[in-house]
């Protein structure tokens, strides 16, 4: 078995609802790979292959969800703080180059939204400014180069 998948709660529902989205989406493929059978020579019948190849990237992703549920494990939201940047704090950073103040919420990978806030623990970013502390001033490198950034305030 490889390594944990850390999420937090909300996290786990909606790998569990988005896992049985898929499964009820099994029926209807089925449906289709058995009309595309019903016209005859399967060889050259590229509504089966399609469909039979629909089936398989189903699976897939079901197969690669379930495995996620079953190595998560689920963060302790009650263990943080605001002492030094870890999973979970939303963070203030500013671009000490630029002048430019972002916000961010560090969170497992499979919840980043950059949309939303919400950056995986391990990008770059969250890397380079993970255990630091308020007015901690941290050498960040990112595919653009090295950006120094100056914690501003970290909360929950």
């Amino acid at each position: 078995m490889s390594e944990f998948v850390y999420v937090t709660e909300e996290g786990l529902q909606k790998m569990k609802e988005d896992l049985d989205l898929l499964r009820n989406e099994r029926p209807a493929i089925a449906r289709m790979i058995a009309e595309a059978r019903d016209k005859g020579d399967l060889s050259e019948n590229a509504e089966y292959s399609a469909a039979k190849e629909a089936q398989g990237m189903l699976e897939m992703k079901i197969a690669r969800l379930e495995d996620q549920v079953i190595r998560s494990r689920i963060i302790d939201g009650s263990r943080i703080n605001t002492i030094s940047v870890q999973i979970l704090n939303k963070v203030r950073i500013r671009n000490r180059t630029s002048g430019v103040t972002m916000e961010y919420q560090l969170v497992p990978e499979t919840e980043a939204n950059l949309k939303e806030g919400k950056i995986a623990a391990t990008s770059p970013i969250a890397q380079g400014i993970m255990g630091k502390k308020v007015g901690d001033v941290v050498q960040v490198k990112v595919p653009a180069g090295v950006i120094p950034f100056e914690i501003v305030e970290i909360s929950i």
